[in-house]
């Protein structure tokens, strides 16, 4: 497969996208914006390769990603979670969140449990087989995380780390500004 990723590093020697710069040079106002323009393309490709990786490892073992992130919230759960709970968590709708219930349910990786504090609801709760899937999954995530990462230094992680959750934190901002103004995000 031909790579379609094919950077150069500009006079600091630091990585672009020449054919993002030039497409994106038509919405650009300034220079600042065209580097938040392609900033901001970078962190759509980084997130899909990201994303490509952590698919192809649940895939592989049968899972898809949307229910590999309730996995790892089940796990990380003494008594069960709500499916509403789970939704808000994973950022999917509460339907969503029933069907990827549903899903692990039938592969006997999760069970549905009554809620102790309220008989009217259910809890979704990681069974034995489930926390079992987990800790087979956990070695090849730990190596895809290093090699998805190799070179980066431990400072380089926590800087980047700060800075995508500031690009959420403002995104989370405008849409709570559009919100309050009447318009949809």
């Amino acid at each position: 497969m031909k790579d379609v990723n094919i950077y150069e590093s500009d006079s600091d020697g630091l990585l672009y996208d020449p054919r993002v710069r030039a497409a994106m040079t038509r919405f650009a106002d300034s220079d600042d914006t065209l580097l938040a323009f392609e900033a901001s393309a970078a962190v759509r490709t980084a997130n899909q390769a990201v994303e490509r990786m952590r698919a192809h490892g649940a895939e592989g073992r049968g899972v898809s990603a949307g229910a590999l992130d309730l996995l790892i919230r089940l796990d990380d759960s003494e008594h069960g979670i709500s499916i509403g709970e789970l939704a808000r968590a994973a950022g999917v709708s509460s339907r969503n969140a029933t069907g990827l219930v549903d899903t692990l349910e039938s592969h006997g990786l999760v069970r549905r449990v009554p809620d102790p504090k309220d008989r009217r609801s259910v809890l979704a709760e990681i069974t034995p087989d489930g926390r079992a899937w987990m800790e087979a999954f956990r070695k090849p995530s730990q190596l895809a995380m290093r090699a998805m990462f190799q070179g980066f230094a431990p400072e380089e992680l926590v800087v980047l780390r700060d800075l995508c959750l500031r690009l959420a934190a403002n995104q989370h901002r405008l849409a709570e500004h559009l919100r309050r103004i009447g318009r949809q995000p």
